[in-house]
């Protein structure tokens, strides 16, 4: 595999940042994930993370160095996260378990398969058009779904915020799964929680995507988005991949597995055992967090620094 990808968040105007992003890829496999922790309920930055790391924990547990069943892994992944979510309530002795929202990818053989709940999204871009992009599992979706209101009021509506499925409530999440689509050259993967998308409405989405590399496009988006929301902005986060490289600058760094060996991941998310009395992501800062981003970035492009490498 060859491939461009870059991750940025923004705390925005709230007072944390519950938001938690990050790709791990073996030799023959790729996962993204973006996990959207809600604010109404106790605990949503763990819930977040909880959810990456149970993702990346399987992945690298089944990628050696291909996934068997891409999309039957996805839903064991999310239900996995799930799962941790209940069992961190029980462990806590908390009224409720931690929630949040989620969408997560996998590349594999030139083709991608994404699963979500909630209102985390993915964009499938090619050109200037979107190819496709998840719905929301929220109440106004279901509102146009229905011929309630228009599309045009989606990102507007004073109940846009309600999410109708999440990861960590007491019932089963109802995971939406995609059948796999094959990617071309040059296609992107975008990855992204609300406080995202909202600040880049659909219309002029696909033709932001298309002024550069995603190395040096996604901060101005992010920070784009940040600043159309306003004061009150929400965290926005944001994975986007670009499949074989754009081809917009040779000079760019670009990404080949070949080189890793059998039964290796390389990965953006810390996989093992999380204790929030010790590590409490309300007490990282905003620089806190773009130093960590940095220091990934940074050991992602030392290991892919190979002269002789090539494509899978």
């Amino acid at each position: 595999m060859r491939f461009t990808i870059f991750q940025d968040t923004d705390q925005g105007g709230r007072s944390i940042n519950q938001d938690r992003m990050g790709y791990c890829y073996s030799r023959e496999s790729l996962l993204m994930v973006v996990a959207d922790g809600m604010g109404g309920h106790i605990r949503g930055e763990v819930a977040a993370q909880l959810t990456v790391q149970a993702c990346a924990g399987l992945f690298q547990k089944m990628a050696t160095p291909r996934l068997a069943d891409p999309s039957g892994f996805l839903e064991a992944a999310l239900m996995a996260s799930h799962r941790e979510l209940l069992q961190y309530q029980a462990r806590k002795n908390l009224p409720e378990a931690p929630r949040t929202t989620v969408i997560a990818c996998v590349v594999q053989d030139g083709f991608a398969w994404w699963a979500h709940a909630g209102d985390s999204r993915l964009y499938w871009l090619r050109g200037s058009r979107i190819m496709s992009r998840t719905l929301d599992h929220s109440k106004v979706q279901a509102m146009a779904s229905l011929g309630l209101i228009s599309p045009d009021e989606l990102e507007t509506h004073p109940e846009r915020n309600k999410v109708l499925n999440c990861l960590g409530s007491p019932q089963d999440p109802s995971l939406e799964t995609t059948s796999r689509v094959q990617l071309a050259n040059g296609d992107l993967l975008v990855l992204c929680t609300d406080g995202f998308w909202s600040g880049l409405p659909d219309t002029g989405f696909a033709s932001a995507f298309q002024a550069g590399p995603v190395a040096e496009i996604v901060p101005g988006l992010v920070e784009r988005a940040v600043v159309h929301n306003g004061r009150a902005a929400d965290n926005a986060t944001v994975v986007a991949l670009s499949w074989e490289g754009s081809g917009a600058d040779a000079e760019l760094p670009t990404l080949s597995s070949i080189n890793l060996p059998e039964g290796a991941v390389t990965t953006t998310i810390a996989i093992g055992q999380f204790d929030d009395d010790e590590v409490s992501s309300s007490e990282m800062s905003e620089e806190d967090i773009e130093r960590q981003i940095s220091e990934i970035r940074q050991a992602i492009l030392r290991s892919n620094e190979d002269p002789q490498g090539g494509t899978a």
